[in-house]
């Protein structure tokens, strides 16, 4: 690219603007023939319009929609969480039933339980709370309160 300067006051000189616009048209032209060339070629394919329908498709239906892969994939990790809790539920809840077969034909059981959670005592005996914990000492208190 060559530019033309001229001498306008000593020691100044001024682009001639003109030309370098010109120039730049030109090669702009010149790549912009390129490039359209190059697009009706590829317009030409007689394929391409069942390529590009099939990439658009595999988007569509991988990422986009609803029913995607992408959202089943996220459905079938949230289902066996569930089922996880599901299992973990159904183990509590046999142990509690346990319990209570327990409790209902053995007294001993009863006292037990009423002696270790809720501080039960006989009439002839002192019950002692030794706790590190203050937390657990303060929720004695509020039940004991109420």
């Amino acid at each position: 690219m060559i530019l033309h300067a001229k001498v306008q006051k000593k020691g100044e000189f001024a682009i001639d603007n003109s030309y370098l616009f010109c120039n730049f048209a030109s090669e702009k032209e010149k790549n912009m023939k390129k490039v359209k060339s190059f697009l009706l070629k590829v317009y030409h394919i007689p394929s391409l319009k069942y390529i590009v329908a099939a990439l658009i498709a595999i988007v569509v239906v991988g990422f986009v929609d609803e029913n995607s892969v992408w959202n089943h994939l996220r459905n079938r990790q949230r289902i066996s969480e569930l089922e996880s809790e599901i299992k973990d539920y159904t183990d509590r809840y046999h142990h509690d039933q346990e319990q209570i077969r327990m409790l209902d034909s053995n007294p001993k059981a009863i006292e037990k339980i009423a002696r270790e959670r809720y501080f039960m005592k006989t009439d002839d005996e002192d019950v002692f709370v030794l706790s590190d914990d203050q937390e657990s000492a303060l929720t004695v208190n509020n039940e004991s309160a109420k």
